[in-house]
């Protein structure tokens, strides 16, 4: 049996191989680290960049924590059992350029190891990868949704639509009636079953954490240098302030690490550094910015 770790060890070599691949692309920031512990058990890996020729603000986080769930959380989760381990590694990239799109991905594995001894063990691995361009390049959407598609396909025929389904519920603003932004695939309660083995669903975990940086590498490469105006930029502050809503709302994670005694400055790293909130903003009617809205919704079919 995979053991929790294994699973640690996989996920902080991750880590690793994409502030790599990060530093390298924006070819200015480095990556700064803070160990830290957290009361009650375990602790993490935080890795900033900031203020680069590319990433304004960026975080890739590693963190393996245990300890005791509050009741909120039990009662969130349903489940009885209070000790519980948790680990993984959760990214999100705020680009400095208007045509560079946000990222987000999250590869996690979660277990109560007293429900071990008594013959049901509750464990489970989920994740997930969405984009949230500030302006819809349907070329980039098509790459991105693509590159999911080819990773879900080599374990499962079904995981790509069920996800990408699961991600335009799950990454979905509801007062605001759009989405987050073009989706991508998000799953969790991940488990064994007879036709997809743990060791099946841990490769699959390993490989969506290792496809984060060749996609998002591609999709600055694509975009960095292209020219744009203060207005722009502008649109770009009050897509910002879209992501910020929805973390701060709804984000499953975020709530997690609130209420385990998490360490709040990784868990708000996700943040963007600058966003506006404009009263009744309206985009002008056949402009970019109206086009972009338009396509926020659910079931698009990308590819």
């Amino acid at each position: 049996m995979i053991t929790k770790e294994e699973i640690a060890a996989a996920y902080q070599q991750i880590q690793d191989e994409i502030c790599v691949s990060l530093e390298a692309a924006d070819g200015a920031a480095r990556f700064e680290e803070e160990l830290w512990e957290r009361e009650g058990g375990g602790g993490g890996r935080t890795r900033i960049i900031q203020n680069g020729s590319v990433l304004e603000k960026g975080g890739v986080n590693f963190s393996a924590v245990e300890g005791k769930l509050p009741d909120s959380v039990k009662k969130a989760l349903k489940v009885e059992q209070s000790d519980f381990f948790a680990t993984g590694v959760s990214i999100v990239m705020h680009p400095n350029h208007p045509m560079v799109p946000i990222i987000h991905m999250n590869i996690r594995y979660f277990e109560m190891p007293s429900s071990f001894d008594e013959g049901q063990p509750l464990r489970w691995f989920g994740g997930g990868i969405d984009l949230t361009p500030h302006y819809v390049i349907d070329e980039d959407a098509r790459y991105f949704h693509q590159r999911l598609k080819t990773i879900c396909d080599q374990f499962n025929a079904d995981f790509y639509q069920r996800f990408k389904t699961w991600a335009d519920d799950y990454f979905f603003i509801k007062h605001r009636n759009e989405t987050r932004g073009i989706g991508g695939i998000f799953y969790d309660r991940l488990t064994a079953t007879d036709e997809l083995s743990w060791e099946s669903i841990f490769e699959f975990s390993k490989a969506l954490g290792r496809s984060f940086a060749t996609t998002y590498t591609e999709l600055i490469k694509r975009n960095r240098f292209k020219e744009f105006t203060p207005e722009q930029q502008e649109w770009q502050y009050v897509r910002r302030s879209r992501y910020a809503e929805f973390n701060l709302v709804y984000d499953a994670g975020t709530k997690f690490g609130l209420e385990t005694n998490g360490r709040i400055e990784s868990i708000l790293m996700s943040l963007p550094p600058t966003a506006k909130w404009i009263y009744n903003h309206e985009p002008q009617s056949g402009s970019e910015e109206e086009r972009t809205i338009s396509l926020l919704k659910k079931n698009i079919n990308w590819i």
